[in-house]
């Protein structure tokens, strides 16, 4: 059976939705199953109904589409969409997978869509002890139980282990979708951690291979998924 994506929309602008839900019916693996003119009724439904995608407007008048994705335990992948240029940057910074400008086409929305399928196709084919990671025009394979932690170095990540330090060009996102959730977590926005390699916790973060790691103010609930987490390593 052919992959399939699920979406939800948020927007204040129900005219925005429409222009959302119009294009999802011509992209054919795309299921969008929900739309929201008020971002805190998504809330309840993303807990209930996990999707893979989320598209989101950022300038709402209650909550913007940036702190929404921030407030998310279980970020989906996330397409800002938005008629403000000036808040790319900042979207961007969330590891969003993609930004559209309104008034976007059907095949730029398309385009946004393969990128997604793409990334849920990569997830899906993942191997669950060994991951492989682009260097350059390589790929090298790295064992999962191997990875300490991953740390962003500018347009970078650095996979780390105890014998090397891996360079590889992968967004946050797209690093979080190749590792099982179940052994890796993001404590901060520079680091991926793996849990069976914390040595201790504190309140400001977890010590690796004799390396403090720091939590991020928008990821101090993860401790708690850490700690349930632990129960079963």
């Amino acid at each position: 059976m052919p992959m399939k994506l699920t979406a939800i929309a948020i927007d204040d602008e129900p005219k925005a939705l429409d222009v959302v839900r119009l294009h999802a019916e011509k992209v054919p693996f795309l299921e969008l199953k929900a739309c929201f003119t008020d971002a805190f009724e998504a809330i309840p439904y993303l807990q209930k109904h996990p999707v893979d995608l989320l598209f989101i407007d950022i300038k709402m008048p209650d909550i913007s589409g940036i702190d929404f994705v921030k407030c998310l335990h279980k970020v989906p992948m996330v397409v800002f969409t938005t008629a403000y240029s000036e808040y790319a940057v900042q979207g961007f910074e969330l590891d969003a997978l993609d930004y559209l400008l309104k008034p976007f086409s059907l095949a730029r929305f398309t385009k946004t869509c393969n990128k997604a399928l793409s990334n849920k196709q990569m997830q899906g084919n993942q191997i669950q002890d060994f991951i492989f990671v682009k260097t350059g025009y390589e790929e090298e394979k790295i064992q999962l139980a191997d990875i300490l932690y991953i740390e962003a170095e500018g347009n970078y990540l650095s996979v780390v282990t105890p014998l090397r330090k891996l360079m590889c060009r992968l967004t946050m996102t797209e690093m979080l979708q190749l590792l099982p959730s179940a052994q890796f977590v993001r404590l901060h926005r520079s680091y991926i951690i793996a849990i069976a390699k914390i040595e201790k916790m504190t309140r400001q973060g977890v010590w690796i291979s004799g390396k403090e790691i720091p939590i991020g103010a928008s990821f101090e609930d993860q401790m708690e998924v850490i700690r349930e987490k632990l129960k079963g390593v």
